[in-house]
């Protein structure tokens, strides 16, 4: 139930985001001071002792202290979160890579038909990294397809290299690039529970609420404005962080694009110069 009734904060856009957190901060700080005007009219006419700025600033700082915290610990999970997508793309790379250059054993047709394969398949993984979500169905059933031809193209050069040590060296090749493409998959479907944004979201509003009561002063006011706005990129931007189809920044592609340039720079027949003889 509670779930479903946050999966909006999962598909909303960043800039229909920041509006609610902003939209929030300012009822909640404005709903904070007009209570801290009506108290204070009331506390008047009972002679009540009020917080002294001391105190006030105390509460401040220990509320900020706090939100601080939540954000940094959010944070921390999403980066965490990012360095191991960015860390699986190098990882990934040099799967095949080396399953590239393994392949090059091949007798023919196997060597060409895998090394063929490969290349169209680190072409789409590049593609599939920057596509927009409206684009990325089309791109992973074409994943699973090149998966599907790669191993059916394993089994029959597997065949002709049975009987040799070689056999079980190429096979664990392709296997860790296989393994790679789904531990891709699952760390690109990981992000932070919905329910801590929720969570921080709703503390932010509050906070917002305690700095209006608070902050009556015209100074006051105007940090507590630039703090909210602070308040609203720092999430927003973690937010970001933690989209790895969706948002705006994403783990670099740098190493499968040097990977696919060197494939489609030097064709196969580049590692026949030493086999081809002397004319």
């Amino acid at each position: 139930m509670l779930t479903s009734s946050l999966a909006w904060l999962d598909d909303a856009s960043l800039p229909l985001l920041g509006a609610v957190m902003l939209t929030g901060m300012v009822a909640a700080a404005i709903g904070g001071h007009v209570f801290r005007v009506n108290q204070n009219r009331r506390d008047e006419k009972k002679a009540v002792t009020h917080l002294s700025e001391g105190q006030e600033g105390y509460i401040v700082s220990a509320v900020l202290a706090l939100l601080a915290l939540l954000l940094g610990f959010t944070f921390s999970l999403a980066t965490d979160r990012f360095d191991a997508r960015r860390i699986l793309v190098l990882q990934h790379a040099n799967a095949i890579g080396t399953a590239y250059l393994r392949s090059q054993l091949l007798g023919e047709p196997h060597r060409s038909r895998l090394s063929h394969l490969l290349i169209e398949y680190t072409d789409n993984l590049v593609i599939l990294a920057k596509a927009p979500p409206k684009q990325v169905a089309p791109l992973l059933a074409n994943d699973d397809r090149l998966m599907t031809d790669i191993w059916a193209a394993t089994a029959a050069g597997f065949d002709s290299i049975k009987n040799i040590d070689f056999s079980s060296t190429f096979v664990d090749s392709i296997n860790n690039l296989i393994d790679m493409d789904g531990a891709r998959r699952a760390a690109r479907q990981a992000h932070v529970p919905t329910t801590v944004f929720a969570v921080l979201l709703i503390y932010i509003v509050v906070a917002a609420g305690v700095l209006g009561y608070l902050l009556s002063t015209p100074r006051g006011r105007f940090a507590a404005i630039f703090l909210m706005g602070l308040l609203t990129l720092s999430l927003l931007l973690i937010i970001d962080i933690d989209r790895p189809t969706r948002g705006t920044i994403r783990e670099s592609q740098a190493s499968m694009e040097q990977l696919l340039k060197s494939l489609k720079s030097q064709p196969i027949s580049v590692y026949d110069r030493w086999r081809t003889p002397s004319q």
